[in-house]
């Protein structure tokens, strides 16, 4: 259906990378502020994978690339965890030539192919003016690359890792951080009832806020994470303390996902396999971390080894309804960014820093990586946070830059 929205300004809204909780608020928040403004708004499904296989044809059957939204659509939708608008981790700019759509084969048949003339020449024909992608720093990336081909872009911060650089928040992070706590208060019962260790992996690549937050609030006495190459005989030894010195006769560590320790040269995957952005699919350096600790443990336990419980939390604090940080926050980023379209300001990250919400420039997302500062938060002798005060901290307390 070409130019689906010639008689009004159109928003392009699109959910990419992997699902949080808080998504589909954002695209509630959205959908009713720009429809009241005098907007159509349009979700393009699947992420940036959308936008690549559309055919430009007003006969053709787009509807699995796009939808016209409208107040009822979102109003059924957002209370639940997840994107309704469907998500991928499609890079337009390097599509394997095994993923090129097949009406743009014959065109495109290199080993990697760059599809931004195709997204551009998409956008034109669903009459789209302004897009709000909603990703992590892999998405908004190639918001980076739209924005820089003239197109206008608007950026929402989403990810479990808390990572994107320019702000302190970004949707998902709270709910993560929610079930975390949950859970490990759920797997304590059975580790006290059997005395054994009990080694919780967590999401986290590159940066360690998934691990180090719960550690913080007391749900686990140690916590290792992608920033420091920890040695794994210190983290068995303290993880021996602990459960010594607990009543329960049980001891917790949370793992991140990116983590790696002495001897171990690389980030643990399952298979070989890269996504569009080039990362691997991370899982196994929990089952590693518990295999470690149990062989070790007779060192610190008069020569007999101590039993682990092992368990991979992933997509269950990825799953299921936001908290109530993360349906308040996707809200105000939803109207931060028709607050700036209404302004005609474009080539913007919106962001929540230092308990204010503002709005900076989209090209931070390239910038640089957002990571734990060890120096400042991490004590790496003892593998677990450190700070001195909490005086004019930001409310998630390490996620300042």
């Amino acid at each position: 259906m070409e130019n689906i929205a010639k008689s009004k300004p159109t928003i392009g809204i699109l959910t990419g990378g992997g699902d949080v909780p808080g998504l589909n608020p954002a695209i509630r928040a959205i959908t009713i502020r720009a429809i009241r403004e005098g907007f159509n708004v349009i979700g393009i499904r699947r992420g940036w994978a959308g936008l690549i296989d559309i055919i430009r044809d007003s006969e053709a059957d787009n509807s699995k690339c796009f939808e016209l939204l409208t107040e009822e659509r979102v109003n059924k939708a957002f209370r639940t965890g997840g994107t309704f608008l469907h998500t991928s981790r499609t890079n337009p700019s390097k599509v394997s030539k095994d993923t090129v759509p097949e009406h743009l084969q014959s065109k495109y048949h290199k080993a990697i192919n760059d599809l931004t003339p195709e997204v551009i020449k998409n956008l034109a024909f669903l009459g789209i003016d302004y897009m709000i992608p909603i990703g992590g720093d892999d998405t908004l990336s190639y918001g980076v690359r739209l924005y820089q081909e003239g197109f206008k872009v608007i950026a929402i911060p989403k990810t479990m890792d808390n990572d994107v650089p320019g702000t302190d928040y970004c949707i998902g992070f709270s709910t993560c951080i929610t079930r975390t706590i949950s859970m490990t208060d759920i797997l304590r019962t059975s580790a006290g009832s059997h005395e054994r260790i009990l080694v919780m992996e967590v999401f986290g690549r590159y940066a360690g806020f998934t691990a180090m937050l719960p550690t913080m609030a007391g749900v686990a006495n140690r916590c290792v994470i992608p920033e420091y190459k920890f040695n794994i005989e210190r983290l068995t030894q303290l993880l021996m303390e602990d459960r010594m010195g607990n009543p329960s006769r049980y001891s917790t560590v949370l793992v991140s996902e990116g983590t790696t320790f002495e001897g171990l040269e690389q980030m643990v995957t399952q298979g070989s396999e890269r996504d569009a952005f080039g990362h691997a699919k991370l899982g196994g350096i929990g089952d590693m971390v518990s295999r470690k600790i149990k062989e070790l443990s007779p060192n610190f336990n008069n020569g007999k080894p101590v039993n682990i419980i092992s368990q991979n939390l992933g997509y269950l604090v990825r799953g299921g309804e936001p908290d109530a940080i993360d349906s308040i926050v996707p809200m105000a980023f939803g109207n931060l960014a028709l607050d700036l379209i209404l302004k005609g300001i474009h080539g913007r990250l919106v962001v929540l820093k230092n308990g204010r919400y503002d709005d900076v420039p989209i090209d931070v997302v390239i910038s640089k990586k957002k990571v734990v500062n060890v120096s400042r938060y991490y004590n790496t002798d003892r593998l677990r946070p450190y700070y001195k005060s909490f005086e004019m901290q930001p409310l998630f307390i390490m996620t300042s830059e």
